[in-house]
Parts: C-alpha cells; sequence; structure tokens
C-alpha cells in the first residue's frame, strides 16, 4: 500500500462525489424543470428546441468534466492501494457504461439531432419541414431513453458507493 497524504484522498473523494452530484443533478434539473419551463413558455417550437439544444450542450460539457473527474479518481483510488477507498467492480463497470452512453449520446446521436433540427427550422416548405421534424424526433426518443438510463446508472452509482461506506463502517464497529 503505498501511503498517500489525506488531504489527497480527502479532495480526491470530494470532487468525485461533487462530479457524480453534477452530473445526476444536471438531468434531474433538465429533465424536471428546464424542460417542461421551456415548453411551458416559449410558444415556438424552433425558438424553445434551440434553447434546449443550447441547454443540454452546456450539460455534456459538464458530464465531460464529471468524465475525466470520475476517471481519475478511480485511478487515483485504485493506485493508492488503499482498502478503505478500493474500486470494486460494480463501481468500475457501471462507470465505464456511463461513460460509454454518455460519449455515444455527444459524439453521435446529438449531433445528428442538431443537424437535423437546423435542416427542419431552416426549412419554409411545410411537407419537408414535417418529414424532418418526424426524423429528428425518431432521433430524439433514443436519446431521450439514454440520458435516461445513464440517470439511472448514476442513481445506481451513487448507491454502490454508499452501501460500500456502509459495509466499511460495519466491519470497523
Amino acid at each position: 500500500m503505498r501511503r498517500l497524504p489525506r488531504w489527497g484522498m480527502i479532495g480526491c473523494l470530494t470532487l468525485e462525489w461533487v462530479a457524480l452530484a453534477v452530473w445526476v443533478g444536471g438531468m434531474v434539473v433538465l429533465s424536471g424543470a428546464v424542460i417542461p419551463a421551456v415548453f411551458n413558455t416559449f410558444g415556438a417550437q424552433d425558438s424553445g428546441g434551440m434553447l434546449l439544444t443550447r441547454a443540454f450542450e452546456g450539460y455534456h460539457r459538464f458530464v465531460i468534466g464529471a468524465c475525466v473527474i470520475l476517471s481519475a479518481a478511480v485511478w487515483y483510488r485504485r493506485w493508492s492501494g488503499d482498502p478503505i477507498v478500493a474500486v470494486g467492480r460494480s463501481e468500475m463497470i457501471v462507470l465505464a457504461i456511463m461513460v460509454l452512453i454518455a460519449g455515444l449520446i455527444m459524439m453521435v446521436l446529438h449531433p445528428n439531432a442538431v443537424a437535423l433540427q437546423a435542416q427542419a427550422f431552416a426549412t419554409k416548405d411545410e411537407t419537408a419541414r414535417k418529414t424532418t421534424l418526424e426524423a429528428l424526433f425518431r432521433v430524439l426518443m433514443p436519446i431521450r431513453s439514454l440520458y435516461m438510463v445513464n440517470l439511472v446508472l448514476g442513481i445506481v452509482l451513487v448507491a454502490v458507493k454508499v452501501n460500500r461506506s456502509l459495509d466499511l463502517n460495519r466491519r470497523q464497529l
């Protein structure tokens, strides 16, 4: 076991929990508050859709930061060799799936949706616009589903980490 300063591990764990809170909390706020507010406030589909696109792009930047922090924290905890902060297999699997889903959304599905949205909003012909919007909504369905899967996985990751903490507390008593 490597001997690391206590403050280093405290900082690592704190950043890890904050990153997880941002990832999960951001999705809760977007889906529970921002999306309903946008569609209940803006009359035009175009302006509301563009606002949500920008909001999700901002969320993606936070998720990229959270991915970096969570991955670095897992590496640091594994590297430390300290059994109190050991990284379990379930924690690594859940985090890896979350990162893969986020990558799929950000690098493949979201850019495709943005392109379809821009095409639909630029089209003046109603028939072509309707066809493009239908294609956009077909792309948005799996994106929404993947966001919800990632939200659930984030909550599962919190539960895995809390359970591990409780198990360590029981063993110490």
